[in-house]
């Protein structure tokens, strides 16, 4: 599945669904982006299953500083509407892929357990 862009207007309605999503926060600008783009892209070619978005972060900033965003490329894994990964930097091919495993394999009822008891 090629990538999806993401803006403020589609990124609730993308990111709230069952499944996983993954992110990658960009600018055109930024050289280690462009150098992470077919990692990302090839990625996505292999993994029909999953969302594969990019926020630009230059025509997104309202998404940006939602998230924080200080540093790009930056890493964000959405699985069933709960952020479960965000990390900047470009990963090598590897690492995504294992990121993408890991992802697969939580225990969705056990990360919402956690999260309900970490905000009492």
């Amino acid at each position: 599945m090629a990538t999806v862009e993401l803006t403020t207007a589609n990124f609730d309605e993308v990111t709230g669904r069952d499944g996983i999503v993954l992110l990658d926060f960009w600018a055109d600008w930024c050289g280690p982006c462009k150098r992470f783009a077919p990692v990302y892209e090839r990625s996505s070619e292999k993994h029909p299953e999953i969302v594969f978005g990019k926020v630009d972060t230059e025509a997104q900033q309202e998404l940006g500083a939602k998230f924080n965003i200080s540093s790009i490329p930056t890493v964000m894994a959405i699985r069933d509407g709960v952020i479960v990964f965000a990390q900047p930097g470009a990963l090598p091919e590897s690492a995504l892929e294992n990121l993408i495993e890991q992802v697969q394999q939580l225990d969705m009822d056990d990360v919402r357990k956690k999260l309900a008891e970490h905000k009492h």
